[in-house]
């Protein structure tokens, strides 16, 4: 799944992504909601269109850019204020807004707002987060059943380094119940043995008939 940060692959066209194999293309929902805006992409026909791609595309939620290249003002309950890092201009990021802004980009697989977890992070900070990436993913989920069907959407297994959260926000997201689960929060610093340790913890007790994407792993060696 090559990334295409801002609706395209770098020096590549999309003719040959394909050419390479690609079956899906991942678009960035914080760049594109920033520059050139998601209300642009969708006026020009959606995220296909402006891309010119006719497979499947994913949108990541924007959660990780926020916390990685943005200047973090606050995090609480309701959602991120943050500053970008294009022009420093201050914005408010709920769970609804995210969800809202992928399916105006037209995205055939959505993913749910989430609190990416630090790496080292205490046992209460990733419980605290698991909690609120919960209560977010919960938000996501009522606002995309009330979209227009066409759309699948994700939720995030967070939880850190602890089996015992990995495996309370697997089944906190599986009671909700979404068309596909993520494992996040990994490749943010850990060992490979960590990875390899929460990705089988995760893949265990997934559910055999939905998708599965483990997030922000993708070299050869992984």
């Amino acid at each position: 799944m090559p990334v295409g940060t801002l609706g395209t692959v770098k020096s590549m066209t999309p003719e040959e992504v394909k050419q390479a194999g690609a079956d899906i293309v991942l678009g960035n929902t914080y760049h594109l909601y920033l520059r050139p805006g998601h209300d642009t992409v969708h006026t020009l026909g959606g995220i296909h269109k402006f891309m010119n791609w006719d497979g499947p595309v994913l949108t990541d939620s924007g959660g990780f850019q926020v916390f990685s290249l943005a200047k973090l003002r606050s995090i609480t309950p309701e959602g991120v204020e943050f500053q970008s890092h294009i022009d420093g201009s201050t914005h408010f990021l709920r769970p609804e807004d995210a969800t809202r802004i992928q399916h105006a980009l037209g995205s055939d697989i959505i993913m749910a707002f989430d609190e990416c977890t630090p790496y080292p992070a205490s046992r209460k900070y990733t419980l605290n987060s698991l909690k609120l990436t919960t209560d977010w993913a919960r938000r996501c989920q009522d606002v995309h059943i009330k979209e227009e069907a066409g759309s699948s959407l994700f939720g995030i297994i967070q939880g850190g380094m602890f089996r015992d959260l990995r495996l309370q926000s697997l089944e906190e997201l599986m009671a909700i119940g979404f068309e596909g689960y993520a494992i996040g929060g990994l490749s943010v610093g850990e060992s490979k043995q960590e990875m390899a340790d929460m990705t089988a913890v995760s893949l265990e007790h997934l559910p055999e008939d939905r998708p599965r994407y483990l997030m922000g792993v993708g070299t050869p060696l992984d």
